[in-house]
């Protein structure tokens, strides 16, 4: 059977992530040793025991998620449980643990570059007054319209019927007040630091391409998705090249899944 990984974003964390993992496993214990010793913090202190608002703060909850989901990756490996690995894809954050599961950089490059991007962006949220909605149900085009009245952006195309918009917070909730009436079933604020995924990420992507540039990446080991159009990239360049893109630009996630699925 062939096999396509998948990794999380921002949001899936959860206070005690990967504590069994540490305690069952030695290659787990290497990892988030390794990882603390290189952000130079306790992320195994934060990830398995919390306070949960540290853990959801956007410098904390990245380079958690890109940990944990890297060593459940190495602990699927070593179980042999990826012998024909194809592909692997994930939603914002999880685009660099899909490329670390790629051979695209290693675990330590991998960790450094999001711990600079979670902190990046958390500058972005502090500086700005950003929030995020979902809306569920309705066409792309009728999500469109509403971010163009009321002048915010699309921010994640997730599936078909779930899309979220992001922009400023006053104008997000705007447009969740005057959502009636155009098809869509629901459209609820998100629980957010702020709005990623659109312009009032710019600061972050222009300090995050200055950072980003001296890194070394090769190309990928399996086919890896990029967020920014939902097609397969393999040119390093490229890869480098979007996802500094990605931080202001909308999650093509569907458009991923379905290519690595076809």
């Amino acid at each position: 059977m062939i096999t396509g990984l998948l990794f999380s974003g921002q949001g899936a964390q959860q206070v005690g992530m990967g504590a069994s993992l540490y305690e069952s496993s030695d290659t787990a214990r290497a990892l988030y040793d390794q990882a603390n010793a290189v952000l130079g913090w306790d992320l195994k202190g934060v990830s398995f025991e919390g306070p949960e608002e540290e853990l959801r703060s956007t410098k904390v909850c990245q380079p958690a998620l890109y940990v944990h989901g890297y060593v459940v990756f190495r602990l699927l490996q070593e179980q042999g449980l990826l012998g024909n690995l194809q592909a692997a894809c994930g939603l914002s954050l999880g685009e660099l643990t899909a490329l670390a599961s790629a051979g695209v950089f290693d675990f330590e490059t991998g960790l450094r570059l999001v711990a600079e991007r979670g902190r990046l962006m958390q500058l972005a949220c502090d500086t700005t007054k950003g929030g995020m909605a979902s809306v569920i149900g309705g066409e792309r085009e009728a999500v469109q319209a509403l971010c163009d009245e009321f002048d915010i952006e699309i921010a994640n195309l997730n599936c078909p019927g779930q899309i979220v918009v992001s922009g400023e917070s006053e104008k997000v909730l705007d447009a969740v007040a005057n959502s009636q009436d155009r098809g869509f079933k629901l459209v609820k604020p998100l629980n957010v630091a702020g709005a990623y995924h659109s312009r009032l990420m710019v600061s972050a992507r222009d300090a995050f391409s200055a950072f980003i540039k001296d890194f070394e990446f090769k190309a990928p080991e399996i086919a890896v998705y990029t967020n920014v159009t939902g097609q397969r990239v393999s040119d390093p360049e490229a890869i480098k090249e979007n996802l500094v893109k990605q931080v202001v630009s909308p999650v093509q996630f569907e458009a991923c899944l379905r290519n690595a699925a076809s």
